[in-house]
């Protein structure tokens, strides 16, 4: 006789089954999607850097860098640069859209073989790139890539877990950005002592071998139990969910996949129904979280490290170097965060890591200010700049086991299965549209707001620290479709959820589990 789920601590069911080799290589594998976006994040700021590459693409930057007058906080202010670098984040929000319709019709891995295969073609142009028009229709298709990855990759992790360790395999999302990002910055380094000065052209093209492994990886991934219900593959799902499981006893968590299944079924349009009251609080979230993310300031390290560190006075070579210490610091704290989110909980890591970002942001601005004051003059010291460097490192802890892997970890794991497509993809969209503002944006608020852009991110980061605390609730240990519960009992979204909403999500599942044990 199957034994059935169990009630957890966190008050939704704990089906059986444990981690099993397959489903832990399987996430391992999917993470990889993670892994073209994190190189993309590193290597454009090291690129923008390079004199070769300014010299050939932007040659009024290149000589305003040269130019010992020019103000330290506006060597690099050009609309042109930055949209090369923002310009793929633009194309990922768009194509996140037409992801979320290949997801849902064609499963999750098809979503990630389509992206890795689009973004392989982005790197071959960029990497042999003889004009801007030809550099941007390169990052435009990396942008598509992506959008895909970003759309289907968090969602591929949270459905294969077990609850108890859904945060654990999601953050391996993140902790491949957070190799991508180190690899790149690395790699830049390298590159920028090529003297023959196409060491960017390298930098540009080896994107194509994340793009290689996630398109070969995904073509040996299974598609998750979810997806082949939801696609009408119901035997197929069976035998999926026993397998990633490592038990038999696989019947409850079936028939409450399957329940959700036939719900999701009944929505017709789930970019209509998902505003309807009930899922206010998912919808809040999945466009808050994202929104929030970006405005942290992390992009300004990630993308413009090198940049940004050239304008604080170090040199080509110190700057891609320090760009490689923040890299190295953000995938160790990554890591960590894989170890803690599943104990600590989501809430608490949201808060802890928005304390320690606003301390950080508040001390660097200052030093910032004491250096170079308002007229940009001056020169950093290689102590001062080690003081400058260890503090952004502490920044960019503090995000990386905090807000970088819940901001996509918490988005795929509270949508129900009728609108969960629809709803990742909103979440990648507001973080890509975001993304692209702040990439757009930086170079030029660096130039007018100077030190105090650093305090308008502190700011921002005291704002969605307090959103955390009165508005998400933990959702740790919950399996995903039971997480209605959580909102129906947190003090402010339950206002939004029936009694029905409840019974529908909840008994219906309940019910069938029973009545399909006592047969």
């Amino acid at each position: 006789m199957a034994g059935g789920a169990i009630v957890s601590a966190a008050g939704g069911k704990e089906y059986p089954g444990t981690l099993t080799l397959y489903v832990f290589l399987t996430c391992v594998v999917g993470a990889t999607g993670g892994l073209i976006f994190g190189y993309d994040l590193g290597i454009s700021g090291g690129v923008t850097g390079m004199d070769p590459f300014l010299e050939k693409f932007f040659p009024s930057v290149y000589r305003k860098k040269q130019d010992e007058s020019t103000n330290q906080y506006c060597k690099f202010d050009s609309q042109l640069l930055t949209a090369f670098t923002s310009s793929l984040y633009l194309a990922a929000l768009i194509a996140s859209f037409f992801a979320s319709s290949v997801t849902r019709m064609f499963g999750r891995k098809w979503s990630m073989l389509g992206g890795g295969f689009i973004f392989l073609i982005g790197a071959a142009l960029n990497g042999a790139a003889q004009d801007i028009a030809m550099l941007i229709i390169g990052r435009i298709l990396l942008g598509v890539g992506v959008g895909f990855a970003n759309q289907s990759v968090p969602l591929y992790l949270s459905e294969m877990a077990p609850a108890r360790l859904r945060g654990m395999l999601n953050i391996g999302f993140q902790l491949m950005i957070t190799i991508g990002i180190f690899c790149a910055n690395l790699i830049n380094y390298g590159s920028n002592k090529i003297k023959a000065g196409w060491g960017w052209r390298l930098s540009l093209a080896l994107a194509a071998v994340p793009a290689a492994i996630i398109t070969i990886g995904s073509l040996f991934l299974p598609d998750t139990p979810n997806s082949l219900i939801e696609r009408g593959h119901p035997d197929e799902a069976r035998a999926m969910l026993r397998r990633i499981r490592g038990t038999d006893d696989i019947t409850e968590e079936y028939n409450d996949l399957v329940v959700a299944s036939e719900e999701s079924r009944r929505v017709k349009h789930p970019w209509v129904n998902i505003l309807q009251r009930k899922y206010r609080p998912q919808l809040t979230m999945a466009i808050c979280i994202p929104f929030f993310q970006q405005l942290t300031g992390i992009n300004v390290i990630t993308f413009y490290a090198p940049v940004l560190f050239q304008t604080l006075g170090f040199s080509g070579n110190a700057a891609l170097m320090s760009a490689v210490i923040t890299g190295l610091v953000n995938f160790i704290a990554t890591f960590l965060s894989t170890f803690t989110v599943d104990r600590l909980g989501r809430r608490m890591l949201f808060l802890e890591g928005g304390f320690q970002m606003t301390v950080c942001q508040i001390i660097v601005g200052t030093l910032i200010a004491i250096k170079f004051g308002t007229s940009g003059e001056g020169h950093i010291s290689k102590g001062y700049g080690i003081i400058v460097v260890l503090f952004i490192c502490i920044y960019d802890a503090g995000f990386a086991w905090s807000w970088g892997p819940l901001g996509w970890l918490v988005p795929s794991e509270i949508f129900p299965l009728e609108i969960r497509s629809a709803g990742q993809s909103i979440n990648v969209s507001v973080n890509m549209l975001f993304t692209f503002v702040i990439a757009q944006a930086f170079l030029t608020m660096l130039c007018h707001m100077k030190f105090g852009l650093f305090y308008f991110f502190a700011g921002w980061v005291v704002i969605m620290t307090i959103f955390i605390a009165l508005f998400l609730p933990e959702t740790k240990n919950v399996p995903i479709e039971e997480m209605v519960i959580v909102w129906k009992e947190h003090w402010f979204w339950g206002r939004f959820i029936n009694d029905e909403d409840i019974h529908v999500g909840v008994e219906m599942i309940s019910g069938k589990s029973k009545d399909a044990n006592v047969a």
